[in-house]
């Protein structure tokens, strides 16, 4: 859609989708490319980040910051951006308190509103050819594949923490990958999603405060470090994903959609609501504590619900929920295409 025909409307719907995304892209198995995918703006989301380019490089040096700007469709990324940042440190602290105390429904939704994403894609998929039933089946073998996998120990190796931004960042432009899985694979979703964040709020609140002796502290500097190096692989990854999509997209768009149906049906696994939580265990057989003071997350060991208890039922209704929330976008979506 053009920046001149976005309506106040949709302008503020972009922000809310983008707050969908940053909250998605932070859990544990949810991917926030579903969002923009299910949404209907995850190819437009796509070619705009791929005008982040060479020519867009030289309009901004050259001070032509109106043309820039619309050259890489600003308005759009700008918004979408502005959600996905309001979302990381407001509406994915309201996710992780309801996470640690409503785990089972929170899980319980996103499943279902995966199950309706995967229902979007595959009504309006009509190339099912053999190499495209292929592509799918990859897709799921890799995603249950990554459920699977067991997680590595913490790195804050700035390099490895660059990598891990690249990587992290993948779910805001792979459907059905999950980011913060892939960094808790990694061994370093606390180090860079948790303690890193928690240092830059803490230097905020000093600054603030006027309360420069930070800069005495190493392990604080160190973090700080830490959170700029996977700022830079995440902005780097966002761009040269793009690219990399944007012509996938171009030139084999079914075989695409395909592999996106497979890595979504996939990553189910990952969000079955129904799992005991693993942690890592120190030398003597305890968990190991984070920086908070909160155990660490190893892995999950998943089961198929009591059907005797009430809970089971409730998780089974906030699996419908989530499935309407899916039903409710493409409506939504729908009924804004023919307005326009």
């Amino acid at each position: 859609m053009a920046e001149s025909t976005r309506t106040l409307s949709d302008k503020f719907f972009l922000v809310i989708k983008g707050l969908a995304m940053g909250a998605a892209n932070k859990v544990p198995g949810v991917s926030g490319g579903v969002v923009a995918f299910v949404a209907g703006f995850y190819e437009e989301f796509i070619y705009s980040l791929q005008k982040i380019n060479f020519k867009a490089f030289k309009l901004f040096i050259n001070f032509r910051f109106r043309s820039f700007w619309r050259y890489i469709n600003g308005r759009f990324l700008g918004l979408l951006i502005l959600g996905m940042l309001i979302s990381y440190f407001s509406i994915s602290k309201l996710l992780d308190y309801f996470i640690i105390h409503y785990e089972l429904y929170v899980w319980a939704a996103f499943f279902g509103m995966i199950i309706g994403s995967i229902y979007y894609i595959v009504k309006d998929f009509s190339d099912w050819s053999r190499r495209n039933i292929s592509f799918i089946l990859i897709g799921i073998i890799v995603g249950v594949s990554i459920s699977l996998l067991e997680p590595a120990k913490e790195n804050d190796n700035l390099w490895f923490v660059f990598f891990c931004g690249i990587i992290g960042v993948s779910g805001m432009t792979l459907p059905g990958l999950s980011g913060s899985f892939i960094l808790i694979l990694l061994g370093n979703y606390v180090l860079l999603l948790v303690d890193s964040v928690n240092a830059l709020y803490d230097t905020v609140a000093d600054i603030i405060s006027w309360d420069f002796s930070f800069f005495d502290d190493t392990h604080r500097i160190r973090l700080l470090k830490v959170l700029i190096f996977f700022s830079l692989g995440s902005i780097t990854g966002l761009v040269t994903l793009s690219h990399m999509l944007g012509y996938v997209l171009k030139y084999h768009k079914n075989a695409t959609f395909a592999a996106i149906i497979g890595f979504i049906t996939g990553s189910l696994g990952v969000v079955w609501p129904w799992k005991h939580k693993i942690y890592k265990l120190n030398t003597t057989g305890d968990p190991m504590i984070d920086a908070l003071g909160n155990p660490i997350l190893d892995n999950y060991d998943r089961y198929f619900p009591d059907m005797t208890i009430l809970s089971t039922y409730i998780g089974a209704f906030f699996i419908i929920i989530g499935i309407s929330i899916i039903l409710w976008l493409e409506w939504y979506g729908n009924r804004t295409q023919k307005n326009s």
